[in-house]
């Protein structure tokens, strides 16, 4: 019986993956994008999430009665169609369904589903982040999502690395920046306080204060200085009162770290791992690509292919500082060495001077991290930022310190207390060894490979100041 068929993907169906050919009984399940027609036949546009493109539904109106289903069935409805798969006389897709029986599954008001056959602003999808995915826009963005995530733990998994679970709820601040959200259990209003008024949390759930993590890095090192190579792939989270298209507060990071490598060693897997990201975004998910570029972002395969194809130009903070003061740009932020370069600092390096991704090593130790390995001038940290278009800063890392007195007493330069991170510490007492890192930030890249300006536009349910829904 027709309606003991498996259920084909319209993917498949459409790229002529599926095991049904021409001819041959055929059902598929979805959501419709539009109905049009005549009082004898109708069109449907079927959609089930797995390709941007429709499938298109044809349907013999006389051979379904007066039962008032297809009235029913609008846009936004959920079906399934049982029907042929025939050659489309269309233009745009080489197959099509005549359908013989079709079950609604679930309605959509036509006065009330706000995902009509219209334009929408990114701003207004943003407010039904519930329905979003159902656009073209964001089918495409959350379908390279996967993809990007995939080809993410492709890559290690080929390379040896083993992937480490680092814990979301942690007792440490690896970045020393304070914009940590706190996990407690105590009661807001009355907590229990120590004798000089502060909140006691010796009375909490893990006996001392404890927030959500802003990295897996430190608890990554501890792993690499026993697996040799491993990576994170996890939310981190950052409590910092920022409303902008760059910033998230729960955002997903890709953290490598590995034993024996060195600064150079470090920037070479950064650029083959971008680049094969890269790549594989490039061989994969074309549709998705071509839509966005269409829409969105006309340069945009042209600037993933630009990374691809150009070795990344290796120089000195100190360098890079020397040729913006020598430009005739104007910028917005003074040049002049031991600044933190801005994003149109990086975006002239690579867009203006070099026309190529560049990565800046040796910056200044005042402006970088406690764990970055100090160089010989005791000026300047084994520190690397990967600089790509558009985007500037897209990856961050660094040689980390391995000697134990050198990094006690950055951390103490810090003011970090030492009973914080003793676990750390120790690490360089017992079979310390050279060891290298960097941290990606997957919605920064998201951002480059998708073209979208937003990053809230890039993650299903975005975590801003101000906006937890959904």
């Amino acid at each position: 019986m027709m309606t003991q068929l498996k259920r084909s993907r319209i993917y498949d169906l459409l790229k002529g993956q599926s095991d049904v050919t021409i001819g041959e009984g055929v059902n598929v399940k979805g959501w419709v994008r539009t109905k049009r027609g005549n009082k004898n036949i109708a069109f449907i546009a079927l959609n089930d999430g797995s390709i941007i493109h429709n499938i298109q539904v044809v349907v013999d109106v006389s051979s379904f009665g007066n039962d008032g289903l297809l009235k029913k069935i609008t846009t936004g409805s959920c079906i399934s169609v049982y029907g042929t798969l025939v050659e489309s006389q269309g233009q745009g897709q080489h197959v099509e369904i005549h359908a013989s029986d079709i079950q609604l599954y679930g309605t959509a008001d036509p006065e009330k589903y706000p995902l009509q056959k219209k334009g929408h602003t990114l701003e207004f999808l943003r407010e039904i982040a519930h329905l979003r995915p159902r656009t073209n826009t964001f089918g495409a963005i959350f379908r390279l999502r996967h993809a990007l995530s995939f080809a993410i733990h492709k890559y290690f998994n080929d390379q040896g690395f083993y992937y480490l679970h680092t814990p979301i709820i942690t007792g440490s601040d690896a970045e020393g920046a304070g914009a940590m959200f706190r996990v407690s259990t105590l009661d807001p209003k009355t907590p229990p306080l120590t004798e000089n008024g502060a909140v006691d949390y010796s009375h909490d759930f893990f006996g001392k204060e404890t927030n959500l993590t802003v990295s897996g890095q430190l608890e990554g090192e501890l792993g690499a200085l026993a697996l040799s190579n491993i990576y994170t792939f996890g939310p981190t989270f950052r409590a910092e009162n920022s409303n902008t298209t760059r910033h998230l507060s729960e955002f997903w990071m890709i953290e490598p770290e590995m034993a024996f490598y060195d600064i150079n060693d470090n920037m070479d897997l950064a650029e083959d791992f971008l680049k094969y990201l890269i790549g594989y975004i490039l061989e994969h998910c074309p549709d998705d690509l071509a839509f966005l570029a269409k829409m969105y972002d006309k340069e945009l395969v042209e600037r993933l292919n630009f990374v691809l194809e150009n070795d990344f130009v290796r120089i000195t903070y100190t360098e890079a500082i020397e040729i913006l003061s020598a430009s005739d740009a104007s910028f917005e932020f003074p040049v002049k060495w031991g600044i933190d370069l801005q994003s149109e600092h990086e975006r002239y390096l690579v867009e203006k001077h070099f026309s190529k991704p560049v990565i800046l090593t040796d910056y200044p130790r005042d402006i970088k991290a406690f764990y970055m390995k100090l160089n010989s001038d005791g000026k300047t940290v084994r520190a690397m930022d990967v600089l790509f278009p558009k985007i500037g800063e897209i990856i961050g890392g660094s040689q980390r310190e391995e000697d134990h007195e050198k990094l006690l007493g950055r951390i103490k330069d810090m003011g970090i207390h030492e009973k914080d991170v003793w676990w750390y510490l120790e690490t360089r007492l017992y079979g310390t060894a050279p060891h290298s890192g960097f941290g990606l930030g997957f919605e920064r890249l998201m951002l480059f490979i998708t073209g979208m300006g937003n990053i809230r536009d890039v993650i299903p349910f975005p975590r801003t100041p101000l906006n937890a829904e959904f």
